[in-house]
């Protein structure tokens, strides 16, 4: 399916102008749903410009109201945007989080040994002379560095992880993971408490009641 240009900033665009749910930002933007859950929350990484994809000819207004209408409706782009793809080298990373790579390098090494050294030089955006320094241990910063999710540091997105793992485990001939171990016992439970928090957020509003707090107002469905 294509996906905006420029996901997260879309994504950012719509938690603060529609009542979409997290789940349908999520699904048309490309990104986990925890993704749109730190936008939402302003703990990503870096504070997001949101980009409106009505103005950019990425959706309707038509398609946005028909979403808004119905928590189960899933929109449809108007094109997918002309897409550059890189045929060689590694994934640019923006200066300031390059110091968090070797963290992000022990990480996959430790929990998923299966993925190659060429696999996570595309996935981090590093090279194979450093991974193969931090496998063996030999890396110059070693006894500074601990073993820390990529998505978490925002090296890579959720999707390009689980695709790594599930091609890696394909041609190792073991059985991936049908999900991200991390968050099987916390999905479901965090889908309903946000969906309880927005239904409370329209019973208030309703009701005359003004949001308790800055975070409540965040989940307001009618808020533009």
């Amino acid at each position: 399916m294509a996906q905006p240009l420029m996901p997260h900033a879309t994504a950012s665009w719509m938690v603060d102008s529609t009542s979409l749910s997290f789940e349908q930002i999520a699904e048309f933007c490309g990104l986990h749903i925890l993704e749109v859950q730190a936008i939402a929350d302003d703990t990503a990484a870096t504070k997001l410009t949101g980009r409106d994809p009505i103005r950019a000819h990425e959706v309707t207004q038509e398609e946005v109201d028909k979403a808004q209408a119905d928590p189960n409706y899933r929109m449809q782009m108007v094109k997918g945007p002309e897409q550059v793809r890189r045929t060689k080298g590694p994934r640019y990373t923006p200066v300031s989080k390059r110091q968090d790579k070797p963290d992000g390098i022990a990480w996959i090494i430790r929990n998923h040994p299966e993925i190659t050294d060429g696999a996570i030089s595309l996935l981090i955006g590093t090279t194979r002379t450093t991974i193969a320094a931090i496998r063996d241990k030999s890396h110059w910063n070693m006894a500074n560095i601990t073993p820390k999710d990529p998505v978490t540091l925002g090296l890579t997105t959720q999707r390009e992880l689980d695709a790594a793992v599930a091609k890696a485990a394909k041609a190792a001939g073991i059985e991936a993971p049908t999900s991200d171990p991390r968050l099987e016992g916390d999905r479901e439970a965090l889908i309903g408490q946000l969906r309880a928090e927005r239904e409370q957020a329209a019973r208030d509003l309703a009701a005359g009641i003004a949001p308790k707090s800055q975070a409540d107002a965040l989940f307001d469905p009618f808020r533009r």
